[in-house]
């Protein structure tokens, strides 16, 4: 193995060069291919400045003590080196310094520790700055955390400054082959780990972040919505059991409303007011990112407000997501529609067959579902679109062809 020398290089800097002449002399020590710069608080006339052995020349006045005073730094930074060897533990230029200057060496800390320290931070923002259902999912990741940590280095815990970007590679790949995880999920579990992660750079317990140039893996999805023609069926089927019935008519409100299943869950009467235009609007905050956000009110969401008139503040009765997402399957099955139903799809729907496949422009779409940037609703729907232009331009040769002939 390779020992890792320490370089320390006296040098000028011509352009501090004070009114008298004189320019500064700092110290420069490179450890590991990184360098740090200090001032030593010694002046020299640059012309009696020797750079090839960083040394002050005879002719100076002052070259004896300057001299001697470059020695004694030179030794103590190889002293202090040293003593950082001899306690067999890895160290950073960072630390060279610090021990130096008598400021000791950096904050040390471990990796799960640190985690637990960052989940116990922000579980004082619950209700503030964050939702619980946040907080729960930075918990999740420690789970996934601690098993990769035991299962690769065989220990409960690792020091911060082991992490390097081979860490995420060898972790992504355990969630993959170990616990069967999709990309997607494994995205989001690397993307939290990397909050306290950077926040520990912040603290001074990491030189850098070491995670800075990961690239997570891109996720070809496709987006599942239903056709003009199962909404059609979907609408048109009848259920003898009330249960049925109310998930069926719900599924079909956030059809043409784009609501997920939480803001349905808590759609009031009062979040149904009149607009500027005289039509009825949905305001409510947007659950997921707690922004104000608008919906104006189709006939066919309009019909079903008027249906299910409940005498409380909620419009709809309550039924929870297991047992709604319970019949959706159930309903699917009976009326022959085999894609997975769930609210998400409803709401791809509305962004989809009512809103796009009818010619709503894809900046409006953003805005009614709430996306931060046009750039998301292009990612995820700007296929669909293609595919409408596909059926528009057929349906233009078609035209085209007729109008030749005859």
């Amino acid at each position: 193995m390779k020992t890792k020398k320490l370089s320390i290089l006296f040098v000028i800097k011509q352009s501090k060069q004070n009114k008298r002449g004189l320019c500064p002399i700092n110290f420069r020590i490179t450890y590991n291919k990184k360098r740090k710069e200090f001032s030593t608080g010694q002046f020299v006339n640059p012309k009696h400045w020797n750079s090839k052995v960083q040394r002050v020349l005879s002719k100076d006045v002052n070259y004896n003590y300057i001299n001697g005073q470059l020695s004694l730094i030179a030794q103590k930074l190889n002293n202090t080196f040293l003593k950082l060897q001899l306690q067999q533990d890895e160290f950073n230029v960072g630390d060279i310094s610090n021990l130096y200057f008598g400021w000791g060496r950096m904050k040390e800390d471990t990796l799960v520790s640190y985690y637990n320290k960052y989940l116990a931070k922000i579980s004082k923002l619950i209700g503030k700055d964050i939702k619980e259902p946040t907080y729960k999912k930075f918990e999740y990741v420690k789970g996934f955390l601690e098993s990769f940590i035991q299962f690769k280095f065989k220990t409960k815990d690792i020091a911060l400054k082991r992490l390097e970007l081979l860490f995420l590679d060898d972790l992504e790949y355990y969630l993959k082959t170990e616990r069967n995880l999709g990309q997607a999920t494994i995205n989001k579990i690397i993307q939290r780990l990397r909050r306290p992660v950077k926040e520990a750079v912040s603290e001074g317990y990491l030189d850098k972040d070491p995670f800075m140039l990961y690239k997570a893996k891109t996720i070809k999805t496709r987006v599942v919505f239903l056709s003009p023609e199962e909404l059609q069926i979907f609408e048109k089927a009848t259920f003898t059991q009330p249960k049925l019935q109310l998930v069926k008519d719900l599924f079909i409100f956030c059809c043409y409303t784009g609501l997920a299943y939480n803001e349905l869950s808590r759609l009031e009467h009062k979040h149904i007011q009149k607009g500027f235009d005289d039509m009825l609007w949905i305001s409510m905050k947007r659950e997921k990112t707690s922004k104000d956000f608008s919906i104006p009110l189709l006939p066919q969401a309009e019909v079903l407000i008027d249906k299910h008139q409940s005498k409380g503040s909620l419009i709809f009765p309550k039924i929870s997501n297991q047992k709604y997402n319970s019949y959706l399957k159930e309903i699917g099955a009976i009326i022959g529609v085999e894609k997975k139903l769930t609210t998400h799809i409803a709401r791809k729907t509305f962004a989809s067959t009512v809103l796009l496949y009818n010619d709503v422009p894809m900046e409006i779409v953003s805005e009614l579902l709430g996306h931060s940037s046009m750039k998301i609703t292009q990612d995820s729907y700007g296929k669909i679109v293609q595919k409408k232009i596909s059926l528009e331009m057929v349906r233009l040769r078609k035209q085209t062809k007729k109008d030749i002939f005859n």
